[in-house]
Protein backbone atom coordinates (compact mmCIF):
# COMPACT_ATOMS: atom_id res chain seq x y z
CA UNK A 1 0.00 0.00 0.00
CA UNK A 2 2.85 2.50 0.67
CA UNK A 3 3.96 1.94 -3.05
CA UNK A 4 0.45 3.87 -3.83
CA UNK A 5 0.99 6.59 -1.20
CA UNK A 6 2.52 9.41 -3.32
CA UNK A 7 0.24 8.80 -6.21
CA UNK A 8 -2.52 8.86 -3.70
CA UNK A 9 -1.56 12.06 -1.98
CA UNK A 10 -0.26 13.87 -5.37
CA UNK A 11 -3.90 13.02 -6.90
CA UNK A 12 -6.20 14.13 -3.68
CA UNK A 13 -3.95 17.83 -3.16
CA UNK A 14 -4.78 18.62 -6.73
CA UNK A 15 -8.26 17.74 -6.34
CA UNK A 16 -8.89 20.29 -3.84
CA UNK A 17 -7.42 18.13 -0.80
CA UNK A 18 -5.22 19.53 1.67
CA UNK A 19 -1.67 17.57 2.35
CA UNK A 20 -2.85 17.12 5.97
CA UNK A 21 -6.57 15.62 4.85
CA UNK A 22 -4.87 13.65 1.79
CA UNK A 23 -2.22 11.85 4.33
CA UNK A 24 -5.24 11.56 7.46
CA UNK A 25 -7.70 9.45 4.46
CA UNK A 26 -4.57 7.42 2.76
CA UNK A 27 -3.45 6.65 6.88
CA UNK A 28 -7.30 5.00 7.06
CA UNK A 29 -7.04 3.22 3.84
CA UNK A 30 -3.42 1.77 5.04
CA UNK A 31 -5.44 0.36 8.10
CA UNK A 32 -8.38 -1.00 6.48
CA UNK A 33 -6.03 -3.16 4.21
CA UNK A 34 -4.48 -4.80 7.09
CA UNK A 35 -8.36 -6.76 7.35
CA UNK A 36 -10.07 -5.19 4.72
CA UNK A 37 -11.36 -7.76 1.18
CA UNK A 38 -9.73 -6.70 -1.81
CA UNK A 39 -12.70 -6.31 -4.18
CA UNK A 40 -12.42 -9.25 -5.99
CA UNK A 41 -13.17 -11.03 -2.52
CA UNK A 42 -15.74 -8.43 -1.50
CA UNK A 43 -17.71 -9.15 -4.55
CA UNK A 44 -17.42 -12.54 -4.40
CA UNK A 45 -18.65 -12.23 -0.90
CA UNK A 46 -21.56 -10.28 -1.84
CA UNK A 47 -23.04 -12.71 -4.83
CA UNK A 48 -22.55 -15.59 -2.49
CA UNK A 49 -24.68 -13.22 0.28
CA UNK A 50 -27.33 -12.82 -2.68
CA UNK A 51 -27.85 -15.96 -3.70
CA UNK A 52 -27.96 -17.27 -0.02
CA UNK A 53 -30.64 -14.93 0.88
CA UNK A 54 -32.60 -15.68 -2.17
CA UNK A 55 -32.29 -19.47 -2.05
CA UNK A 56 -33.66 -19.09 1.87
CA UNK A 57 -36.55 -16.99 1.39
CA UNK A 58 -37.96 -18.79 -1.88
CA UNK A 59 -36.52 -22.39 -1.35
CA UNK A 60 -36.19 -22.70 2.22
CA UNK A 61 -36.48 -26.26 2.92
CA UNK A 62 -33.79 -27.08 0.08
CA UNK A 63 -31.43 -24.58 1.58
CA UNK A 64 -31.57 -25.44 4.89
CA UNK A 65 -31.08 -29.47 3.89
CA UNK A 66 -28.38 -28.37 1.43
CA UNK A 67 -26.46 -27.23 4.92
CA UNK A 68 -27.04 -29.65 7.23
CA UNK A 69 -25.67 -31.90 4.48
CA UNK A 70 -22.34 -29.87 4.14
CA UNK A 71 -21.75 -29.99 8.34
CA UNK A 72 -18.63 -29.04 9.42
CA UNK A 73 -19.02 -25.38 8.22
CA UNK A 74 -19.72 -22.13 8.79
CA UNK A 75 -20.71 -19.98 11.55
CA UNK A 76 -24.06 -21.59 12.94
CA UNK A 77 -23.96 -25.02 14.49
CA UNK A 78 -26.90 -27.10 12.35
CA UNK A 79 -28.77 -26.94 16.00
CA UNK A 80 -29.12 -23.15 15.69
CA UNK A 81 -29.50 -23.75 11.42
CA UNK A 82 -32.70 -25.84 12.15
CA UNK A 83 -34.66 -23.71 15.24
CA UNK A 84 -34.17 -20.21 12.68
CA UNK A 85 -36.01 -22.92 10.17
CA UNK A 86 -38.79 -23.73 12.27
CA UNK A 87 -39.00 -20.26 13.37
CA UNK A 88 -39.51 -19.33 9.83
CA UNK A 89 -41.99 -21.81 9.07
CA UNK A 90 -39.90 -25.02 7.86
CA UNK A 91 -40.81 -28.19 9.41
CA UNK A 92 -38.02 -30.13 9.96
CA UNK A 93 -38.78 -34.09 10.24
CA UNK A 94 -36.86 -36.20 12.77
CA UNK A 95 -34.65 -39.12 11.75
CA UNK A 96 -36.98 -42.37 10.83
CA UNK A 97 -35.96 -45.55 9.52
CA UNK A 98 -39.12 -45.79 7.25
CA UNK A 99 -38.91 -42.77 5.90
CA UNK A 100 -35.05 -41.13 5.98
CA UNK A 101 -32.24 -41.32 3.81
CA UNK A 102 -28.74 -41.66 4.97
CA UNK A 103 -28.34 -37.68 4.42
CA UNK A 104 -30.86 -35.09 5.21
CA UNK A 105 -33.78 -34.97 2.36
CA UNK A 106 -35.89 -32.85 1.02
CA UNK A 107 -39.73 -34.49 1.67
CA UNK A 108 -42.89 -33.64 0.14
CA UNK A 109 -45.32 -32.76 2.86
CA UNK A 110 -48.47 -33.12 -0.30
CA UNK A 111 -50.63 -30.51 -1.62
CA UNK A 112 -52.21 -29.77 1.76
CA UNK A 113 -49.46 -28.19 3.15
CA UNK A 114 -48.45 -24.38 3.32
CA UNK A 115 -45.13 -24.16 1.73
CA UNK A 116 -45.15 -27.87 0.07
CA UNK A 117 -42.07 -29.44 1.48
CA UNK A 118 -40.14 -30.52 4.96
CA UNK A 119 -36.20 -31.58 5.70
CA UNK A 120 -36.33 -35.24 7.18
CA UNK A 121 -32.97 -35.48 9.17
CA UNK A 122 -30.96 -38.43 7.74
CA UNK A 123 -30.11 -41.70 9.37
CA UNK A 124 -26.36 -40.97 9.10
CA UNK A 125 -26.82 -37.57 11.34
CA UNK A 126 -27.05 -39.99 14.60
CA UNK A 127 -23.89 -40.11 16.33
CA UNK A 128 -21.64 -42.96 16.14
CA UNK A 129 -23.60 -45.37 13.78
CA UNK A 130 -21.43 -46.79 11.13
CA UNK A 131 -21.99 -45.47 7.16
CA UNK A 132 -22.03 -48.79 5.53
CA UNK A 133 -24.90 -50.08 8.51
CA UNK A 134 -26.96 -46.96 7.43
CA UNK A 135 -26.55 -47.31 3.40
CA UNK A 136 -27.44 -50.94 3.76
CA UNK A 137 -30.64 -50.21 5.84
CA UNK A 138 -31.95 -48.01 3.42
CA UNK A 139 -31.00 -50.13 0.88
CA UNK A 140 -32.79 -52.89 2.09
CA UNK A 141 -36.08 -50.98 2.51
CA UNK A 142 -36.05 -50.19 -1.02
CA UNK A 143 -35.16 -53.51 -2.48
CA UNK A 144 -37.73 -55.02 0.12
CA UNK A 145 -40.48 -52.90 1.51
CA UNK A 146 -40.61 -50.54 4.43
CA UNK A 147 -39.58 -52.28 7.83
CA UNK A 148 -42.99 -53.49 9.78
CA UNK A 149 -41.56 -54.04 12.92
CA UNK A 150 -38.76 -54.25 15.05
CA UNK A 151 -38.32 -58.01 14.48
CA UNK A 152 -37.86 -57.51 10.69
CA UNK A 153 -35.37 -54.01 11.05
CA UNK A 154 -33.37 -56.34 13.30
CA UNK A 155 -33.17 -59.30 10.91
CA UNK A 156 -33.23 -57.47 7.32
CA UNK A 157 -31.28 -54.21 7.72
CA UNK A 158 -27.79 -55.79 8.18
CA UNK A 159 -27.01 -53.19 10.50
CA UNK A 160 -25.12 -54.15 14.06
CA UNK A 161 -26.91 -53.89 17.16
CA UNK A 162 -24.51 -50.74 17.93
CA UNK A 163 -26.23 -48.68 15.34
CA UNK A 164 -29.74 -50.15 15.78
CA UNK A 165 -29.39 -49.23 19.33
CA UNK A 166 -28.18 -45.60 18.74
CA UNK A 167 -30.76 -45.24 15.96
CA UNK A 168 -33.86 -46.05 18.32
CA UNK A 169 -32.22 -43.89 21.31
CA UNK A 170 -32.24 -40.89 18.36
CA UNK A 171 -36.18 -41.80 17.57
CA UNK A 172 -35.55 -43.37 14.59
CA UNK A 173 -37.53 -46.31 15.34
CA UNK A 174 -40.04 -44.91 16.78
CA UNK A 175 -42.71 -45.65 13.98
CA UNK A 176 -42.24 -48.97 14.63
CA UNK A 177 -43.64 -49.10 18.02
CA UNK A 178 -46.69 -48.46 19.73
CA UNK A 179 -47.33 -45.94 22.60
CA UNK A 180 -47.24 -42.29 23.05
CA UNK A 181 -44.53 -40.20 21.63
CA UNK A 182 -42.45 -39.71 24.87
CA UNK A 183 -42.93 -43.89 25.16
CA UNK A 184 -41.87 -45.01 22.34
CA UNK A 185 -38.07 -44.40 22.51
CA UNK A 186 -37.16 -46.20 25.75
CA UNK A 187 -40.15 -49.40 24.34
CA UNK A 188 -37.82 -49.66 21.09
CA UNK A 189 -34.58 -49.67 22.59
CA UNK A 190 -35.68 -52.29 25.34
CA UNK A 191 -37.07 -54.27 22.34
CA UNK A 192 -33.96 -54.03 19.81
CA UNK A 193 -31.77 -55.07 22.89
CA UNK A 194 -33.56 -58.48 22.73
CA UNK A 195 -34.30 -58.60 18.76
CA UNK A 196 -30.80 -57.42 17.54
CA UNK A 197 -28.46 -60.08 19.48
CA UNK A 198 -26.79 -61.86 17.12
CA UNK A 199 -24.63 -65.16 16.73
CA UNK A 200 -21.12 -64.76 16.49
CA UNK A 201 -19.95 -66.62 13.45
CA UNK A 202 -16.66 -66.62 11.26
CA UNK A 203 -16.03 -63.49 9.41
CA UNK A 204 -18.67 -61.79 11.10
CA UNK A 205 -21.94 -62.02 12.71
CA UNK A 206 -24.79 -63.75 11.53
CA UNK A 207 -27.95 -61.70 11.00
CA UNK A 208 -31.04 -62.28 13.75
CA UNK A 209 -33.34 -64.21 13.49
CA UNK A 210 -37.11 -63.22 12.27
CA UNK A 211 -38.83 -63.38 15.23
CA UNK A 212 -40.80 -60.76 16.71
CA UNK A 213 -39.19 -59.58 20.53
CA UNK A 214 -41.70 -60.40 23.56
CA UNK A 215 -43.68 -57.18 24.33
CA UNK A 216 -41.71 -54.79 26.57
CA UNK A 217 -42.81 -53.96 30.18
CA UNK A 218 -44.47 -50.95 30.78
CA UNK A 219 -41.46 -48.01 31.16
CA UNK A 220 -41.61 -44.38 32.07
CA UNK A 221 -42.15 -42.23 29.32
CA UNK A 222 -39.63 -39.92 28.49
CA UNK A 223 -39.85 -36.38 30.37
CA UNK A 224 -39.20 -33.52 28.16
CA UNK A 225 -35.47 -32.93 29.75
CA UNK A 226 -34.35 -36.57 29.25
CA UNK A 227 -35.49 -36.05 25.61
CA UNK A 228 -33.94 -32.88 25.41
CA UNK A 229 -31.00 -34.94 26.59
CA UNK A 230 -31.20 -37.97 24.42
CA UNK A 231 -31.64 -35.31 21.06
CA UNK A 232 -28.37 -33.50 21.86
CA UNK A 233 -26.47 -36.76 22.62
CA UNK A 234 -27.32 -38.33 19.76
CA UNK A 235 -28.21 -35.90 16.60
CA UNK A 236 -26.63 -32.88 18.22
CA UNK A 237 -30.14 -31.52 17.62
CA UNK A 238 -33.56 -31.09 19.41
CA UNK A 239 -36.59 -30.23 17.49
CA UNK A 240 -38.90 -29.93 19.88
CA UNK A 241 -38.37 -27.93 23.28
CA UNK A 242 -35.63 -25.41 22.88
CA UNK A 243 -33.24 -25.78 26.17
CA UNK A 244 -34.62 -22.10 27.15
CA UNK A 245 -37.88 -23.11 26.39
CA UNK A 246 -37.74 -25.48 29.58
CA UNK A 247 -35.80 -23.39 31.93
CA UNK A 248 -37.65 -20.29 31.41
CA UNK A 249 -39.99 -20.95 33.92
CA UNK A 250 -37.34 -21.18 36.88
CA UNK A 251 -35.26 -17.78 35.28
CA UNK A 252 -37.85 -15.03 37.19
CA UNK A 253 -39.57 -12.50 35.82
CA UNK A 254 -36.46 -10.40 35.28
CA UNK A 255 -34.57 -12.16 32.76
CA UNK A 256 -35.13 -10.98 29.35
CA UNK A 257 -35.86 -12.99 26.47
CA UNK A 258 -35.00 -12.17 22.73
CA UNK A 259 -38.33 -11.27 21.55
CA UNK A 260 -38.53 -8.85 24.65
CA UNK A 261 -35.41 -6.66 23.41
CA UNK A 262 -37.19 -5.63 20.94
CA UNK A 263 -39.77 -3.45 22.94
CA UNK A 264 -37.54 -2.02 25.00
CA UNK A 265 -35.37 1.43 24.70
CA UNK A 266 -31.81 1.92 24.33
CA UNK A 267 -30.13 2.59 27.41
CA UNK A 268 -32.20 0.32 29.53
CA UNK A 269 -30.36 -2.29 32.16
CA UNK A 270 -31.51 -6.16 31.33
CA UNK A 271 -30.44 -9.36 32.05
CA UNK A 272 -30.69 -12.12 29.40
CA UNK A 273 -29.87 -15.91 29.18
CA UNK A 274 -29.37 -18.45 26.15
CA UNK A 275 -27.42 -21.09 24.56
CA UNK A 276 -24.12 -19.51 23.61
CA UNK A 277 -23.69 -20.49 19.49
CA UNK A 278 -20.55 -18.13 18.57
CA UNK A 279 -17.72 -16.68 19.94
CA UNK A 280 -15.72 -14.00 18.14
CA UNK A 281 -12.76 -11.97 19.64
CA UNK A 282 -11.17 -10.53 16.72
CA UNK A 283 -7.75 -8.73 16.61
CA UNK A 284 -8.92 -5.65 15.38
CA UNK A 285 -11.55 -5.02 18.09
CA UNK A 286 -9.16 -3.95 20.63
CA UNK A 287 -9.41 -7.16 23.10
CA UNK A 288 -13.83 -7.22 22.25
CA UNK A 289 -15.43 -10.54 22.66
CA UNK A 290 -18.99 -10.67 20.43
CA UNK A 291 -20.88 -13.42 21.38
CA UNK A 292 -24.23 -14.99 20.09
CA UNK A 293 -26.65 -16.40 22.34
CA UNK A 294 -29.91 -18.20 21.49
CA UNK A 295 -33.06 -18.72 23.17
CA UNK A 296 -36.76 -20.11 22.35
CA UNK A 297 -37.14 -17.15 20.43
CA UNK A 298 -34.41 -16.09 18.73
CA UNK A 299 -30.96 -14.58 19.02
CA UNK A 300 -28.94 -12.13 20.82
CA UNK A 301 -25.74 -10.04 20.22
CA UNK A 302 -23.94 -10.00 23.21
CA UNK A 303 -20.85 -7.18 23.41
CA UNK A 304 -18.48 -8.37 25.90
CA UNK A 305 -15.95 -5.44 26.93
CA UNK A 306 -12.07 -6.35 27.91
CA UNK A 307 -12.49 -5.58 31.44
CA UNK A 308 -15.64 -8.07 31.93
CA UNK A 309 -13.54 -11.01 29.64
CA UNK A 310 -10.71 -10.71 31.81
CA UNK A 311 -12.92 -10.92 34.93
CA UNK A 312 -15.42 -13.70 33.44
CA UNK A 313 -12.63 -15.01 31.51
CA UNK A 314 -13.88 -19.16 31.74
CA UNK A 315 -17.33 -18.64 31.85
CA UNK A 316 -16.80 -16.17 28.28
CA UNK A 317 -15.00 -18.59 26.68
CA UNK A 318 -16.33 -22.14 27.59
CA UNK A 319 -19.46 -22.19 29.24
CA UNK A 320 -22.28 -23.64 26.66
CA UNK A 321 -25.38 -21.66 28.37
CA UNK A 322 -25.11 -18.36 30.21
CA UNK A 323 -26.65 -15.50 31.50
CA UNK A 324 -25.54 -11.98 31.09
CA UNK A 325 -26.32 -8.81 32.51
CA UNK A 326 -25.92 -5.24 30.78
CA UNK A 327 -27.24 -2.14 28.83
CA UNK A 328 -29.31 -2.64 25.76
CA UNK A 329 -28.23 -0.57 22.91
CA UNK A 330 -29.84 -0.05 19.97
CA UNK A 331 -27.13 1.40 16.67
CA UNK A 332 -28.46 1.20 13.05
CA UNK A 333 -30.72 -1.16 13.44
CA UNK A 334 -29.43 -3.91 15.49
CA UNK A 335 -30.14 -4.52 19.05
CA UNK A 336 -26.99 -5.84 21.54
CA UNK A 337 -26.58 -6.21 25.25
CA UNK A 338 -23.08 -4.17 26.20
CA UNK A 339 -22.34 -6.67 28.92
CA UNK A 340 -21.71 -6.01 32.79
CA UNK A 341 -21.45 -8.91 34.12
CA UNK A 342 -21.79 -13.05 32.87
CA UNK A 343 -22.09 -16.22 34.70
CA UNK A 344 -23.25 -19.63 33.89
CA UNK A 345 -26.35 -20.60 33.51
CA UNK A 346 -27.80 -23.14 36.50
CA UNK A 347 -30.35 -25.95 35.77
CA UNK A 348 -33.30 -25.84 38.62
CA UNK A 349 -33.32 -29.17 40.27
CA UNK A 350 -35.03 -32.19 38.50
CA UNK A 351 -37.28 -34.56 40.21
CA UNK A 352 -35.82 -38.29 40.77
CA UNK A 353 -36.16 -40.81 38.09
CA UNK A 354 -38.77 -43.83 39.37
CA UNK A 355 -40.14 -46.25 37.69
CA UNK A 356 -38.72 -49.85 36.32
CA UNK A 357 -37.07 -50.63 32.98
CA UNK A 358 -33.79 -49.76 31.98
CA UNK A 359 -32.90 -47.88 28.81
CA UNK A 360 -29.06 -46.89 28.43
CA UNK A 361 -27.21 -45.61 25.68
CA UNK A 362 -23.92 -44.48 25.09
CA UNK A 363 -22.68 -41.02 23.20
CA UNK A 364 -19.37 -40.50 21.10
CA UNK A 365 -17.99 -38.02 23.53
CA UNK A 366 -18.53 -37.91 26.43
CA UNK A 367 -19.68 -41.38 26.72
CA UNK A 368 -23.13 -40.88 29.18
CA UNK A 369 -25.58 -42.89 29.99
CA UNK A 370 -29.42 -42.43 30.83
CA UNK A 371 -31.65 -44.99 33.14
CA UNK A 372 -35.16 -44.89 34.17
CA UNK A 373 -33.70 -46.50 37.64
CA UNK A 374 -32.75 -44.75 40.48
CA UNK A 375 -29.36 -44.44 41.69
CA UNK A 376 -27.41 -47.31 43.20
CA UNK A 377 -30.03 -49.80 41.38
CA UNK A 378 -29.25 -53.04 39.81
CA UNK A 379 -26.82 -51.96 37.30
CA UNK A 380 -25.96 -48.89 38.93
CA UNK A 381 -27.04 -46.34 37.39
CA UNK A 382 -27.50 -42.89 37.22
CA UNK A 383 -31.40 -41.23 38.26
CA UNK A 384 -32.32 -38.08 36.78
CA UNK A 385 -29.94 -36.19 34.58
CA UNK A 386 -27.93 -33.46 36.40
CA UNK A 387 -26.88 -30.08 35.34
CA UNK A 388 -23.97 -30.89 33.86
CA UNK A 389 -25.38 -33.01 31.08
CA UNK A 390 -26.67 -30.71 29.58
CA UNK A 391 -23.40 -28.96 29.49
CA UNK A 392 -21.57 -31.72 28.19
CA UNK A 393 -24.06 -32.30 25.27
CA UNK A 394 -24.89 -29.17 23.98
CA UNK A 395 -23.94 -28.10 20.37
CA UNK A 396 -20.21 -26.84 20.83
CA UNK A 397 -20.25 -22.81 19.98
CA UNK A 398 -18.68 -21.95 16.83
CA UNK A 399 -14.95 -19.83 18.19
CA UNK A 400 -13.50 -16.98 15.74
CA UNK A 401 -10.36 -14.96 16.72
CA UNK A 402 -8.10 -14.65 19.23
CA UNK A 403 -8.88 -16.88 22.08
CA UNK A 404 -5.57 -17.65 23.11
CA UNK A 405 -5.55 -14.44 25.47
Amino acid sequence: MLAYERKFTEGAVANGATPAVAAKVYGQIVGFSGFGFPKAHAAAFGLLAYQSTWLRVHHPAEFLCGLLNEQPMGFYPPDALVHDAQRRGVEVLPACVSASEAECAVESLGAGSADGFAVRLGLGYVGGVREDDVRELVAERRRSGSYESIGALAARSGAGPETLERLAWAGACDVLVEGGIDERRRRALWLLGAAATGVPVRGGTQLALPVEPAPAPELRAMAAWERLLADYGSTGITLREHPLELLRPSLGAGVRSSADLETLGHGERVEVAGLVLARQRPATAKGITFMLLEDEHGTINLIVPVPVYERCRLVVRAEPLLTASGRLERRDGVVNVVVGDVSRLERPELPPSSGHGRAQVTTIEPRKTWSTEAEGGEHGATGAPEAEDLRALAPVAHSFGARGR
